[in-house]
């Protein structure tokens, strides 16, 4: 069983930054792969960037370049680095961890930027 907390949400303006953290309870945290989504107004849930247990990440197009997506395993936490901040980036942004058939929600943190 591993539960998940997401922290770092904010009002932000446009151009600005924030720093997501998803920090798991549990043992072998290190073994799970970790995506952050996020739910946007008016939008379906999109995975916007995962990092699999041995540290290859994956972004969506939308976000290259502006965020990035780590993780510290003695730490148990996952965190998203979200530069370049724009107004389309608004929403509730929630960490999944995973392995096999388990899989794990957190509650979810909001992110809101302002123009």
């Amino acid at each position: 069983q591993v539960q998940l907390v997401e922290s770092g949400g904010d009002l932000v303006q446009a151009g600005g930054s924030l720093r997501l953290s998803c920090a798991a309870s549990g043992s072998f945290f290190g073994v799970y792969a970790v995506g952050w989504y996020r739910r946007t107004p008016g939008k379906q849930r999109e995975l916007v960037a995962e990092i699999t247990s041995g540290g290859l990440t994956n972004y969506a197009n939308s976000v290259k370049g502006r965020f990035t997506i780590s993780r510290d395993n003695a730490k148990n936490t996952v965190y998203l680095q979200m530069n370049s901040l724009k107004v389309d980036d608004t929403g509730v942004y929630y960490c999944s961890a995973s392995r096999g058939p388990f899989v794990y929600w957190g509650q979810g943190t909001q992110v809101t930027v302002s123009s």
